[in-house]
């Protein structure tokens, strides 16, 4: 996934969510939406020295998926025998080929600085993300689709910074809680639709702060949001 895909996503997220044209870059919009997640790290081929990334730094040994590739041709990962007379003979010839594989994926395509990806596709700077599509700046889930900075969350579409979360879409800034949609900075809900600036509510639509109003209040209200979560 190229810098120029994963920008075209961005803007459709975006204007999905805030129905607004998207003023941000992508190093803009990893910062805003997901300063704090565990992002992939770039780190280097030991063998080839070339960038990969990974989902941890540590430990430092990386190897690419086109050097493992190769070393899988070239001998099958198999080294001859040597004379192994206590433990530590046999941990430094381990070290030979204990190396961290970067970038790891399966059945996967159209992916860029990911790792740890499982039948997904237009994947972009994530880990551990599954069965998933059209993904930027997460952390761990299941079932997204058209989402920015989500963090261990499942079945979320068409949202942007979504954390602990299920069952969400069209939504900003949601926290443990399921059944949301169209809401912005939720907290702890269930079951709720056209919400803002909520927390502990079920089944509720049109609140904000926790206080109920009127559609046509919600919707002059929500213009002032939106502008302020895209400018500040």
């Amino acid at each position: 996934m190229s810098d120029a895909e994963a920008k075209e996503l961005l803007d459709k997220i975006v204007g999905t969510v805030f129905g607004y044209q998207n003023p941000l870059t992508l190093e803009q919009a990893r910062q805003k939406f997901a300063f704090d997640l565990r992002l992939p790290q770039q780190v280097f081929d030991i063998k080839t020295n070339e960038p990969v990334w990974a989902s941890s730094a540590n430990p430092s040994r990386f190897i690419s998926p086109s050097t493992k590739e190769q070393m899988d041709k070239e001998s099958d990962w198999m080294l001859p025998k040597e004379p192994v007379r206590n433990i530590q003979d046999i941990l430094d010839i381990w070290q030979k080929t204990n190396y961290t594989s970067a970038e790891r994926s399966i059945n996967s395509s159209n992916l860029a600085k990911s790792d740890g990806i499982n039948n997904s596709e237009n994947v972009y700077m994530s880990v551990d993300i599954r069965n998933s599509k059209n993904v930027l700046f997460s952390e761990g889930g299941d079932s997204l689709e058209n989402v920015v900075a989500i963090s261990r969350c499942g079945a979320i579409s068409n949202s942007i910074r979504i954390e602990d979360s299920g069952l969400c879409m069209n939504s900003f800034s949601v926290v443990w809680s399921q059944k949301v949609s169209n809401s912005y900075f939720i907290q702890d809900c269930n079951d709720i639709m056209d919400c803002m600036f909520c927390s502990h509510i079920s089944g509720k639509q049109y609140c904000i702060a926790n206080m109920q109003f009127t559609e046509q209040e919600y919707k002059e209200l929500k213009k002032i949001v939106t502008h302020w979560i895209l400018a500040s």
